[in-house]
């Protein structure tokens, strides 16, 4: 966590975010950036690109959770929520967004750092799992156009599964190139044809 450097807080409540900030710079953050409404809590987050962002749950006029959404989803920076009091509705929305981390108010200031740190590590593994899940959709998709191509291969050529499969790979490693390329010139012959 060495290299968490700059923080964004907003809150409602000025005492908050000084207790937030002074607990921030005993920790060792260069740059703490401070607001009171969600709709510039966004704005600096699009500007300043914060390391992490602390934000109170109650804020009305943008709806925190919108403002908590964007700054997460769109910018990809790790957000803990502030919840006065507890709130299971809002606590649920949060983790939909991608937002698992919350601290309740009042909150001690010891129980900062564990926060930022367990924001960060959840909101890394929320993006690995994201790129995992993108990854699969993307081998399942070139299964899809591969088994596509066996199909065509099958039907006009009159070959086997395993051959129409095996003339597929044939010309992707003749030609350098990945089978999906392969099958999706095939799909486009047949269709020409």
């Amino acid at each position: 966590m060495n290299s968490v450097r700059s923080v964004l807080i907003c809150d409602g409540e000025s005492t908050i975010r000084a207790s937030v900030t002074d607990k921030l710079m005993e920790l060792g953050f260069d740059e703490i950036f401070e607001c009171c409404d969600s709709k510039t809590a966004v704005s600096i987050a699009r500007e300043s690109l914060p390391d992490i962002a602390i934000l109170d749950a109650a804020m009305h006029e943008m709806g925190s959770l919108n403002a908590a959404r964007e700054i997460r989803q769109k910018l990809k920076i790790p957000v803990i929520l502030l919840l006065s009091p507890y709130d299971a509705d809002t606590l649920n929305q949060a983790n939909k967004i991608g937002i698992t981390t919350t601290l309740s108010k009042p909150f001690r200031g010891q129980d900062l750092l564990p926060a930022i740190e367990l924001a960060f590590v959840h909101a890394e593994e929320m993006d690995r799992l994201k790129a995992d899940v993108k990854d699969l959709q993307q081998t399942i998709d070139n299964q899809e156009i591969i088994y596509k191509a066996k199909k065509v291969l099958m039907r006009s050529e009159g070959l086997s599964e395993s051959e129409a499969f095996r003339k597929i790979q044939k010309q992707a490693m003749d030609k350098k190139k990945c089978m999906r390329q392969i099958a999706e010139t095939i799909l486009v012959t047949d269709r020409v044809l």
